[in-house]
């Protein structure tokens, strides 16, 4: 009936993790099922109740010796009808007995409160019931066999019914059929044995974004089977494409024949060890390009490369199709330089080899960003610039690995003059992009490579696969979040980067400028008030940081016109918080009854000076606002531009007013008052004669001069 030790016995064992995947939710589940004791030899010692011809009979109690209690129907000296059975150690049953033996509907409650409810046959549970222990919120309720789980039940292993199990059961052991939901909201489909997935099943695993459809043993992947793999961007959603991989499992690891299908359209079909492509196979590009050979460790081994023409098509005379194309030619010899010169070219084709395995994400993303900023994008005419390359950067999260885009425009900036090395106007071609980005993945990623077999082919890799994949096209920042507001400040990018360089320090042999003097620059040009503080402005400059709570820690970091343009519209949003009403009439008057010149109207302006109180009047453009665009992914990837519907909806065209207003009021006049107090001070300062001019007036004079001015 109840065990003497009362002591639960834990039959449930450990699921095994999938190898390879961290699936810290698949722990032990420990089931707490209590086992019953056998029956026990009775002997009463005292009875109060109804008899019959001197037996107990009717309604009574008894109480046997060891202190066990009975209260409840009687029957020619036996229990036999309802009633509750409690024992010495406080296990208590109450229900249905046969001739002293507890039979039928009954309730087995233990000392701790754990409970089962449902049939019971010779004294165990055996039927339909429902169990729950307290000890660790296990609930089951289901059939029972001989006092074990068998057959079709349900078992929740906490109180919030997030990790629980639906299927068949053997001997307590979950084995069949089954449904698993795992605490992370992880969940198997399939065949079970002695509680591990095994046999055919589907898991899918939510957090990462990837399923797998196949065959099982000992609670891993191990035989035929395909395994899916969903990419997503840090918004949130879903690549049209997926990772998948169909072929054969050993022990949780692709091994043995296989095919994976890229996301990006190309294919390898071939042999597997370890997880990676390692013998004989192929690999197909998007484009049909193919080159079979000998795969080692998931590198191909170059001298065993042969090219196959796409179906349909001829192969070019005197092309190299392993090679990118003339427009992603790769410029990469400052890279090249450390390597070992007998491993260079070898290390050079392994890097191509990466870049046309990208070459659809590379074009699409170098599409992408070429039509930020502006309203309508003509197929193919427009052309990345240095400020959208920065942007890319940044959405990406570059600058969180220690370096700055600052940092960045050295180390890739070629032969080029020293005031294009932060020009935000400098193009940047597909070939010079993807040159880029190779130099950035060996800075950003080399120290954390362990002996990689191609050092620059492993970063390169790492970079797509951690950095820009997952976090292209998120585009983040000030300037370009919304499309149509980053038009209208596209007019204003030229006058910018002039008062960029004025407030620049020279270093070296080139103009950069720091947060710390970007905080003077405000408090030069009286921008800051009791709305744009000291501490709102860190928070605009630190909002795209590792750590923007931190707001001391990029004060002496160097930054490039991209982070002080989007810092400026930061400013903007403050400082302009309520559009006037008049100011939207003038506007709207201005946009439809004033001639404009060929740049824009002028505007007479006025701001009062912090120093000398006087006024003064400055004539600043004020561009029209652009006709508005929204950026929209069409299904091949690229991005299109429609007009913006609604565009009053949201508060966009009060965002957009706020941007006019906050350049043509506020950062322009300032910055035009400060260029001309600055030029009369150093108008009316004494000229200050340098030492070389000195030296020349006194060579110049007689030797008598001389000779008097020594006595």
């Amino acid at each position: 009936m109840i065990s003497k030790s009362e002591e639960g016995r834990r039959s449930e064992k450990s699921m095994s993790q999938i190898k390879s995947h961290p699936d810290s939710d698949e722990q032990p589940e420990e089931d707490g099922n209590y086992e019953l004791p056998p029956l026990i030899i009775l002997t009463v010692q005292r009875y109060e109740g109804e008899t019959c011809e001197g037996q107990f009979h009717g309604q009574g109690v008894a109480y046997f010796e060891g202190g066990h209690v009975y209260k409840g129907m009687f029957s020619k000296g036996l229990m036999d009808g309802f009633g509750i059975f409690t024992r010495a150690g406080g296990l208590k049953y109450e229900g249905e007995f046969v001739r002293n033996i507890p039979m039928g509907q009954g309730t087995y409650t233990w000392p701790d409160g754990s409970t089962f409810k449902g049939e019971v046959y010779n004294g165990i549970r055996h039927g339909t019931g429902t169990y729950k222990c307290t000890q660790n919120s296990l609930f089951y309720s289901g059939q029972w066999h001989q006092g074990k789980r068998h057959g079709k039940g349900t078992a929740y292993y906490n109180e919030e019914k997030t990790s629980w199990y639906k299927g068949d059961w053997v001997r307590n052991n979950r084995e069949g059929c089954g449904l698993r939901c795992y605490p992370s909201g992880n969940i198997y489909s399939g065949e079970w044995k002695n509680n591990q997935r095994h046999g055919e099943g589907t898991m899918r695993w939510l957090n990462l974004g990837q399923k797998y459809v196949g065959a099982w043993q000992d609670g891993v992947q191990h035989g035929q089977g395909t395994h899916v793999w969903n990419l997503w961007r840090k918004d949130g959603s879903q690549y049209s494409q997926s990772n998948r991989y169909t072929g054969e499992f050993a022990q949780g690891q692709r091994h043995g024949w296989g095919t994976f299908y890229y996301a990006g359209g190309a294919i390898y079909e071939g042999e597997w060890k370890n997880n990676k492509k390692h013998g004989q196979g192929k690999f197909t590009l998007s484009d049909g390009r193919a080159f079979e050979g000998h795969f080692v460790d998931d590198q191909m081994i170059t001298p065993n490369l042969r090219a196959h023409a796409p179906l349909g098509a001829f192969p070019l005379s005197h092309s190299n199709s392993s090679l990118p194309g003339p427009d992603m030619a790769l410029n990469i010899d400052c890279l090249l330089d450390i390597i070992p010169e007998r491993k260079r070219d070898t290390e050079r084709k392994q890097v191509e080899f990466v870049v046309l395995r990208q070459e659809r994400e590379l074009r699409s993303i170098c599409s992408f960003y070429s039509r930020l900023g502006y309203a309508r994008s003509p197929e193919n005419t427009l052309q990345l610039s240095r400020l959208q390359f920065w942007r890319l950067l940044k959405d990406c999260n570059i600058h969180h690995r220690g370096i700055t885009l600052t940092q960045i425009d050295r180390l890739i900036r070629e032969d080029v003059d020293p005031a294009e090395i932060h020009s935000p106007f400098t193009p940047v071609l597909l070939r010079k992009l993807v040159s880029y980005l190779v130099i950035v993945a060996y800075h950003i990623h080399s120290k954390d490579m362990v002996s990689p077999k191609y050092l620059l082919a492993a970063c390169f890799s790492k970079l797509m696969t951690d950095d820009i994949l997952p976090n292209a096209k998120n585009v983040k920042g000030f300037l370009f979040r919304q499309p149509d507001v980053g038009v209208v400040a596209m007019n204003y990018m030229k006058r910018c980067w002039e008062v960029f360089q004025l407030f620049c320090t020279a270093t070296r042999d080139e103009q950069t400028m720091t947060c710390h003097h970007l905080l003077w620059m405000f408090k030069d040009l009286h921008l800051l008030d009791h709305k744009l503080t000291t501490r709102r402005l860190l928070e605009i400059i630190n909002a795209e940081s590792h750590d923007p709570d931190n707001l001391s820690a990029s004060v002496d970091l160097e930054i490039t016109f991209l982070e002080f343009f989007e810092v400026l519209l930061g400013c903007a949003e403050v400082t302009c918080e309520q559009v006037s009403e008049t100011l939207k009439e003038d506007h709207q008057v201005s946009g439809s009854n004033t001639e404009t010149r060929k740049d824009s109207p002028e505007v007479e302006t006025g701001i009062s000076s912090a120093q000398d109180g006087s006024q003064f009047n400055v004539k600043t453009e004020a561009n029209e606002i652009p006709e508005t665009a929204e950026y929209t992914n069409n299904p091949g990837g690229e991005i299109m531009c429609r007009p913006a519907e609604n565009d009053t909806k949201d508060g966009k065209l009060e965002l957009k007013m706020k941007t006019v207003e906050f350049f043509n009021h506020f950062f322009f006049p300032a910055s035009d008052y400060y260029q001309l107090v600055t030029r009369n001070k150093e108008r009316k300062a004494p000229p200050r004669i340098s030492e070389t001019d000195a030296l020349d007036k006194m060579q110049q004079k007689p030797n008598h001069a001389v000779r008097t001015t020594c006595s």
